[in-house]
């Protein structure tokens, strides 16, 4: 009778070497939809401020409210996620940016810059939800494979991420033909990408991989009879290693959890500092939109493009050694943004494209710290939780950018933002040390 029960528990349970496949599959097809919603946005969001509000000073508020908006929605897409399935949470978080998509577009229209403010607060949980699927990609994964089961996830955003930029100039020429302002183009194209993402996930994500993941799992326990003593020894572990009064993200204390906290949120900051100001500074030295969505295309291809390659480095290497990479990667960056005549777009491009790599290399290595650290039970919480850290540190560089080019110049904020990213290096060398 047990050995039939067994058979009966295990049939109910999908292969999940097929199921993986097929959620790749469908995470594929909608971060290509969503890259392109994500960048479109990303390109012109400052200079729509600075047209509205006519200041420079302020041009880094989009960015700041966005990645406001992205904290929140990481904490909610995370809960969402936790309790209903991935499925669930990023398909909502996705209908959230169309929405918000939607409301920057009436807000140009109607020069409302304090609907514009809320709308692209709103809009901010599009790209919090194209975080979050890379942590849908490895629910299933195996811990050998899965930073290279994140990297595929990521890299897909590249698609639409390139396309998105390109098409600025393209969709600003038809939303001026239907009576909107030229730069309301770009968050026409953004709100249909993220409903098309929502509509690809709702049909298509099936199984779902974190619901999946725990059935496995379970079904694992229940065949070994080793869920009680798993829980002593994870219950044991918790009282040796989380110092007391600890509240890191998601309930753990590890060292582990906040060092790859640590390295995603230094990279954000740089990355989003830097990023946010390049199309202002190149528009300031007579570029045209198009070149600055060329360089921002450049910049977000970079970002993702190299993921199989740091997925593969990450599996055979570990996250530390990429984490490290990551920091002097953006200091490289930061260095030759600052150095580079204002009227070369071409070495422009290449420090927009090292600072993409040198984000790749810490939300990856960083990613794949949290996953293997956090078990199944609390994972989506937690990595939402994380992510808020990263969305508040993206916010405070896009607020602190605008103002620090103001006061100071873009290769001044190009050079402290590389020197800021070098912190990555003494945590992780702390954190090799504490285990």
């Amino acid at each position: 009778m047990t050995s039939t029960m067994r058979s009966d528990s295990s049939s109910a349970i999908p292969d999940t070497a097929a199921a993986q496949r097929r959620v790749l599959r469908s995470l594929v097809a909608s971060q290509v939809l969503s890259g392109a919603g994500l960048a479109a946005g990303v390109t012109v969001g400052a200079l729509l401020a600075q047209e509205m509000l006519g200041s420079t000073g302020l041009a880094g508020l989009p960015s700041a409210l966005l990645t406001a908006g992205a904290a929140v929605a990481a904490v909610l897409v995370g809960r969402v996620s936790q309790s209903g399935g991935r499925r669930r949470g990023l398909a909502l978080g996705y209908l959230t940016g169309a929405v918000g998509s939607g409301g920057v577009v009436v807000a140009a229209v109607l020069d409302l810059p304090a609907l514009l403010f809320v709308a692209l607060f709103v809009y901010g949980a599009g790209t919090a939800t194209n975080l979050q699927a890379r942590y849908a990609g490895g629910d299933l994964a195996p811990p050998e494979r899965r930073g290279r089961a994140v990297s595929t996830v990521l890299v897909a955003t590249t698609l639409g991420g390139v396309a998105g930029p390109n098409l600025v100039a393209p969709s600003g020429s038809f939303a001026a033909a239907v009576g909107a302002p030229e730069l309301a183009g770009p968050f026409l194209l953004a709100g249909a990408a993220y409903a098309l993402a929502a509509a690809v996930l709702t049909l298509t994500l099936r199984p779902d991989p974190l619901l999946l993941a725990r059935s496995v799992a379970e079904a694992a326990e229940r065949e070994t009879g080793v869920r009680e003593t798993g829980e002593r020894q994870t219950a044991s572990t918790s009282r040796r290693t989380a110092p007391s009064g600890d509240d890191a993200p998601g309930g753990s204390g590890t060292p582990t959890v906040v060092t790859g906290a640590t390295v995603m949120v230094l990279t954000q900051l740089v990355m989003v500092a830097v990023m946010t100001m390049t199309p202002v500074h190149m528009h300031e030295h007579g570029h045209t939109t198009a070149a600055s969505g060329l360089v921002i295309a450049v910049h977000i291809a970079a970002m993702y493009l190299p993921s199989p390659v740091t997925g593969r480095l990450v599996d055979r290497y570990g996250s530390m050694p990429v984490a490290t990479a990551s920091g002097g990667t953006l200091l490289a960056a930061g260095a030759l943004a600052a150095l580079a005549p204002g009227d070369s777009v071409v070495l422009l491009a290449a420090a927009l494209a090292l600072l993409g790599l040198g984000w790749n290399f810490g939300l990856l290595s960083g990613t794949a710290i949290i996953t293997d650290t956090v078990p199944l039970a609390t994972r989506a919480r937690t990595q939402g939780t994380v992510d808020v850290s990263v969305a508040v540190a993206g916010a405070t560089g896009g607020m602190s950018s605008g103002l620090v080019m103001a006061t100071a110049g873009f290769p001044v904020l190009a050079l402290a933002g590389g020197a800021l990213a070098l912190a990555v290096i003494p945590a992780v060398v702390l954190s090799a040390r504490r285990r």
